[in-house]
């Protein structure tokens, strides 16, 4: 076993005396539920316990409950991360129900979903939570038994003296452990000796959600509550001037229309404070249909913004951002970014003599990859219910940063943070979209100003033409080769509208004597924010499409040509700043080598590989696919990664092969363009998404084995999957796309 001192993170543990007879409450971060209702109800409920938030709870008979703060938006951890506390409990997970959590400070800490995070920072405190309550369990029985606390045992939730042949479980000691001291170190089981993590466990909302109960913010509901929507600007650009509600207001139902001003004017916004249109008009009415029509007969008067500077706060680093005045227009955009990227850039990353190698190189290939704009597109609109009265706020729905949002929250409605309590439903979508939940304080104006309890609904028009995107990017990619075709010299210049998608230190830096990477930007008003996988979810594809080419142009496979530049970065690496462990990098190559059974030189199979390092994993993917009627039908990909030790195999894999689904997708069709500053596609019926029949046919998912502590797995499968499909489209067809998306909605290959 590991010894770790509880120290590390002592406000995790919280002892309670207070129990009327038999439960044991510790206050735990970084917890998340691991029951559905359904299973949770078949068990025997203990006859006394306590409902605290931010509590492990066991109870007289030794069933624990763990609080889940963390927001549930489909990765699993509402599954994965209890498991972890579970494990170092030793307690039997038929034994173990949920409970989710509201938004509470004071008790947890990073109660938020992004990054793909959850897992990796919380692996350490969720250890120590529940290795500590077993070592306090244990304590309690040493002492009743009056042996030395290091004869007695535990497994699956019973506590053994194997000497004596005593045993009692956790709920006969629960009342004793709570008066025990909480210990300064505790032991960590070894890897091997795990019996819960690794092991496949069903997700716990599975049977809500396929039942159709109402786990999600769009099915929050409370007597006397009203429905509001709001109207934006059409276009970015442009804000309100005036409008008359004469006519609406004696339609059907109809409450209230007023305008709002979602942010104050001297407020510093900070990091997740992004908000698209500041001043809008809210209706609200009995019934969203009502408030529907309400909204379509509103007359509106809109006008162009001046040029205007905003005050930034990111995690305490302040900067100014410049907003432009205009319409903005996609043939406009593509055309500027030619521009600037043909201009002298900034220098991230160099190393030797780049423009000496490519002079005197015997061959360069450069090409140039774009791709446009991205709508999140989340299956449940944005949504948000609020109750705000002179005292406090209530709100419930779905965000990812609750904290964060919660201190514009207080700022914005003078309300201190302990009067606002926010309750957290699981997300139908999510991936950075639910990151700047400015509609969260929409909802709490609306309802501050009609004095009454409110539900906040976008229509998906309001959301998909509202941001927050994936910015458009554009990259060009040149390297050297000499006379025996060897890589000598690597150059990337990528920039974007409005933020560049380039990470210097990511491979190949590392792996060629002469490297060069470079960025620009162009400043927009079109508002962007996190997509899934930001800035990797278009350089991946991009950099591993490139390699691809590169690797033909020397005469050699494209996974032999990437392992010999991992070869180089591992024995000797070129410079010191390599944010990657290319033996790791190099190991998912291999393993996706070995079960695709990738031949060198092979000419009759259409598949492309890529691979790829980001949010501290290594994913990669070989794709096969054929040529029907036209179209590209993705018949089987084999992914592999490395996120160190993997919890629950079921949700990895699942997430995997989400990725895989949605790279795909927004590669071949996803596109969002504007024209005099309006999006000009706000529906489904226009804003092309994958189908299920367009889907793989198959996706088989490998994990290298390691003991290696946990990375990110929401994230990394998703950007490489882009190049693997790059990669394999020009080999069923001889031709190489640059552009995304490959295909849109009506092309078809020749």
């Amino acid at each position: 076993m590991t010894l770790v001192k509880t120290t590390y993170n002592r406000r995790s543990f919280l002892r309670s005396t207070a129990l009327a007879g038999g439960g044991m409450l510790l206050g735990v971060n970084w917890l998340a539920s691991c029951r559905p209702e359904a299973e949770a109800g078949s068990m025997e409920i203990p006859e006394e316990w306590f409902e605290v938030n931010a509590y492990l709870k066991i109870g007289d008979n030794g069933v624990v409950t763990i609080m889940s703060p963390n927001p549930e938006g489909g990765q699993n951890v509402k599954t994965s991360m209890p498991m972890i506390v579970a494990e170092e409990l030793d307690v039997d997970w038929k034994n173990v129900i949920v409970e989710q959590a509201p938004l509470n400070t004071d008790a947890f800490t990073r109660q938020f979903i992004g990054g793909s995070q959850a897992i990796r920072l919380s692996w350490q405190p969720l250890r120590i939570a529940g290795a500590s309550a077993r070592h306090m369990l244990r304590e309690a029985a040493a002492q009743a038994w009056q042996v030395p606390v290091g004869e007695v045992t535990t497994k699956a939730g019973i506590l053994y003296h194997a000497a004596s042949g005593r045993s009692a479980g956790y709920g006969e000691m629960a009342a004793s452990a709570a008066v025990v001291a909480v210990p300064e170190e505790v032991e960590l089981k070894e890897v091997n000796d795990f019996s819960i993590i690794g092991t496949s466990r069903k997700n716990v909302d599975g049977a809500k959600i396929v039942t159709g109960r109402p786990l999600f913010g769009i099915d929050y509901h409370c007597d006397g509550m009203l429905i509001a929507m709001i109207v934006h600007p059409p276009a970015f650009g442009m804000k309100l001037r005036s409008f008359d509600d004469a006519a609406v207001r004696s339609m059907p139902g109809i409450k209230d229309i007023f305008p709002i001003q979602v942010l104050a004017n001297d407020y510093e916004r900070q990091h997740f404070d992004t908000c698209t249109f500041p001043e809008l008009v809210a209706i609200v009415g009995n019934s969203t249909w009502e408030v529907m029509n309400a909204k379509k007969a509103l007359q509106i008067e809109w006008e162009s913004f001046s040029d205007h500077s905003e005050a930034r706060s990111s995690f305490g680093n302040t900067r100014t951002v410049q907003i432009p005045a205009g319409l903005e227009n996609t043939i406009d955009h593509r055309a500027k970014m030619m521009e600037i990227a043909a201009q002298p850039a900034n220098v991230r990353r160099q190393d030797g003599d780049p423009e000496a190698a490519f002079k005197n190189a015997a061959q360069v290939i450069e090409r140039t990859y774009t791709a446009p704009f991205l709508a999140h597109n989340c299956m449940e609109p944005m949504n948000f219910f609020a109750h705000v009265t002179e005292e406090k706020a209530e709100l419930a729905g779905p965000l990812q940063k609750p904290e964060y949002t919660e201190q514009a929250l207080s700022a914005r409605l003078g309300i201190p943070l302990e009067n606002i309590d926010i309750q957290m439903t699981r997300l139908g979508g999510g991936y950075g979209r639910r990151s700047y939940a400015h509609w969260l304080i929409e909802s709490a104006l609306i309802s501050q100003k009609v004095k009454a309890p409110v539900k906040l609904i976008y229509t998906r028009e309001d959301d998909m033409t509202a941001g927050i995107y994936r910015p458009t990017y554009h990259a060009t990619y040149r390297a050297a080769l000499d006379a025996d075709n060897n890589l000598i010299a690597f150059h990337v210049k990528a920039g974007g509208i409005p933020e560049s998608p380039l990470f210097p230190n990511r491979f190949p830096a590392g792996a060629v004597d002469n490297y060069l990477a470079e960025e620009w930007s162009i400043n927009s008003n079109i508002t962007i924010g996190s997509f899934r996988a930001p800035r990797s979810n278009f350089i991946a594809g991009a950099e591993q499409a490139f390699l691809d080419e590169v690797a033909e142009a020397a005469g050699k496979d494209p996974i032999e040509f990437r392992l010999e530049l991992l070869n180089r970065a591992q024995t000797d690496p070129v410079g010191e700043n390599n944010d990657y462990d290319p033996a790791r990098y190099a190991g998912v190559l291999e393993l996706v080598k070995e079960k695709s059974n990738w031949q060198p030189g092979a000419t009759d199979a259409h598949r492309g590989v890529s691979a790829y390092f980001c949010h501290n994993t290594y994913a990669a993917h070989v794709l096969d696919l054929a040529i029907e009627n036209g179209k590209p039908v993705v018949q089987k990909v084999c992914s592999a990664l490395d996120c160190g030790i993997v919890i629950n195999p079921d949700a990895a894999v699942n997430m995997t092969e989400g990725a895989v689904v949605d790279g795909i997708g927004c590669a071949m069709y996803g596109a969002l363009t504007f024209r005099n500053g309006m999006p000009e596609k706000s529906n489904f019926d226009t804003y092309r998404m994958i189908r299920m029949s367009e889907a793989p046919k198959a996706v088989e998912v490998y994990f290298v084995e390691n003991n290696i502590d946990p990375t990110g797995m929401g994230e990394p499968a998703f950007p490489p999957v882009i190049g693997a499909l790059a990669n394999a489209l020009y080999r069923a067809t001889g031709e190489r796309f640059y552009d995304q998306p490959f295909l849109g909605d009506e092309q078809v290959l020749g």
